[in-house]
Formats: structure tokens, sequence, C-alpha cells
């Protein structure tokens, strides 16, 4: 607190250091006027006290304003939004003058805001529709390739599986911003939320031969069901592109839901990026599969379900996803 009132002390000293030196010259002005009239020495001393008295009231009067004006300009600056009744009262025309070029900008930066969230919600509202107008093609294609079964439609069903997701990447990027205002929380059986993930990529495990293991964990989550299941299938939908051979696993640890595969792994340089949106790391690269969207999504989604998500990877060896869905005090509908 000291610290900062010396700081405001030589704010105030340097930005009035021309009054200061003028009633100095003044003070010593009549010194010497009165000291060449030979006038006796105590009334010389009582004027000069007498001024020094004057004008350290006026300084001290003036320096209390500045502070006080000082500390609501810093105040202001910590607040998200600055309102211009909260500045203090013009002194001066230059002052007032530099209040109605901040009203100005101010009036200037809301309507701007204004605009980009308009088109913000227009991109959204956009993007909304042709997701859900596309899912129309793609499930025609579905029932079609379903009609004839052969190796090549098998194949082609894969591609459309990839499709669809991407597909899915597209809203829910766009969700992900006002995705507060989506949420529906209640208490769910985390066994459900894990079948379907596991039935949306059932023909996945299916085609590249990797087997499942899984049995019911009996636990109810506080979280929301779409958007945890969106990152679930995210996670498996990762370990089936990644794993060649062998198995998936999921199961629980105390609050902790885990989905381990016996994939290529992730290179130990990967592993603190993996959550950044667009990093796509080595495999990525490699594999020429990676979009670098999927984990960022995963990682915003599990933050504000406040739960928290993990990776551990050796290469060779696998990848462990760790999903901790213990959570904090949050509203239960």
């Amino acid at each position: 607190m000291k610290k900062q009132t010396d700081n405001v002390v030589l704010l105030y000293l340097h930005k009035n250091w021309k009054p200061f030196a003028l009633f100095s010259l003044f003070v010593g002005c009549f010194t010497v006027v009165f000291s060449l009239s030979h006038l006796p020495l105590d009334p010389i001393l009582y004027s000069i006290l007498l001024c020094l008295y004057s004008g350290l009231i006026f300084f001290v009067i003036d320096f209390l304003r500045f502070r006080k004006n000082y500390e609501i300009l810093k105040q202001a600056q910590k607040t998200i939004m600055v309102h211009m009744d909260q500045l203090p009262s013009p002194k001066n025309a230059i002052e007032r003058q530099y209040q109605e070029l901040l009203k100005i900008l101010t009036e200037n930066k809301n309507e701007l805001t204004v605009q980009a969230d308009n088109k913000q919600k227009e991109t959204v509202d956009y993007f909304t529709q042709w997701t859900h107008q596309i899912k129309t093609p793609i499930a025609a294609i579905r029932l079609l390739l379903q009609s004839e079964q052969s190796e090549q439609t098998a194949e082609l069903e894969m591609e459309l599986a990839k499709i669809e997701q991407y597909v899915e990447f597209v809203l829910q990027y766009h969700r992900l911003e006002n995705m507060s205002n989506d949420l529906v929380l209640k208490k769910y059986e985390l066994d459900e939320i894990i079948k379907q993930a596991i039935r949306k990529n059932a023909k996945m495990f299916i085609r590249k031969k990797i087997s499942l293991n899984f049995s019911e964990v009996n636990y109810t989550v506080l979280t929301d069901e779409k958007w945890l299941l969106f990152v679930m299938e995210q996670i498996l939908s990762n370990a089936l592109k990644y794993t060649k051979e062998g198995s998936i696993s999921i199961y629980m640890q105390e609050k902790v839901l885990i989905i381990e595969d016996t994939g290529i792994g992730i290179r130990a340089e990967d592993l603190p990026r993996v959550f950044e949106k667009g990093f796509t790391g080595y495999n990525g690269r490699a594999m020429k599969q990676s979009t670098g969207i999927g984990l960022y999504l995963c990682k915003q989604i599990v933050s504000k379900l406040s739960h928290n998500i993990t990776i551990e990877s050796e290469i060779g060896k696998g990848t462990k996803v760790s999903i901790d869905l213990e959570t904090k005090e949050m509203v239960v509908e």
C-alpha cells in the first residue's frame, strides 16, 4: 500500500512540477523584493511562512483529488466494461475533450462488437443448418450401401463414417463458444453413454478386427450426455485409427474412466501438445489422417463439464486416456 502511495505521490509531483516551480519562483521574488526594500526580517519570514502554509493546504487538497481520480481510473481498468459514468469529472477543457474522444471510441467499439456477435451467430446458424442438411444425403448413401454388402461397400461405409465425424466436428466446434447455453446437467448411467459410443464405432471394430475389453462399470456421473458422448466417440475413434492390431479396453479406476489401446502410441515430445488446436504431431503427419481438432474439442468440452482429461502413451505399446469424472459443485436438473 505504501509503495502504491509513493507512486501516486511521484506521479502527482511529476504532473505538477510547473506549479511547484512557479510557486517557488513567486516566493523567491517576494523574498528578494522585501530584502531590497530593507524591511525587517520578521515580516519577511511571516510572509514566506504564510505563503508556504497556504500553498501546502492547496496542494494537499489538490493531491487528495488527484489520488481519488487516479484510484477511480485504476479500478475502472480492472472491469470488463468501462462505463463513461465511472470516470472522474473532467477538470478542464482538455480532459473534457479526452473523455469525448473516449466516448466516441467506446461507441465505435460497442458497435463493432455487436456486428461481430451478429456475424458469429449467423455463421453458427449457417453451419448448424448445413450440418443437419448434410446428414440427410449421408443417411441416404448409408442405406444404399447397406442394400449391397461387399468388400468395397464396407470400405465406403468406413469412409462415410469419417465424413460423418468431420461434419460433427464442424457443428461442435461452432457450438463450443456458447456451450454453456446448451448444457443439460443430469445424473446419467455411464454404461449407457459408453455403449452408445461403442455402437457408433462398432463397424470399425469389426472392420479392423480389434477386440474390445469392456464390462459394465456401474457408475453414475453428473454430466451432459450429448457432450460427454461426443468426447468418448472421438477418443474411441482415435484409438481405432491408430491401433493396427490388438485390443481396446474400457474400465474404471475409482472415479476415472480409462480408455486404453495397444496402438502405435504417441511420441513423448508430442504428448504435452496433443490438446492444442491444430496440433497433429508425428503420427498425424505420418498417417495424414489427423485434423488437430478432435482432442482440442475433447479438452475444451471436458473442462466445461468440470471433468479432467489426461493422456499417457508410449511408442509401440499404446495410449491410455483418462477422464476424471469427479465434478465440482454443479446444479443438477
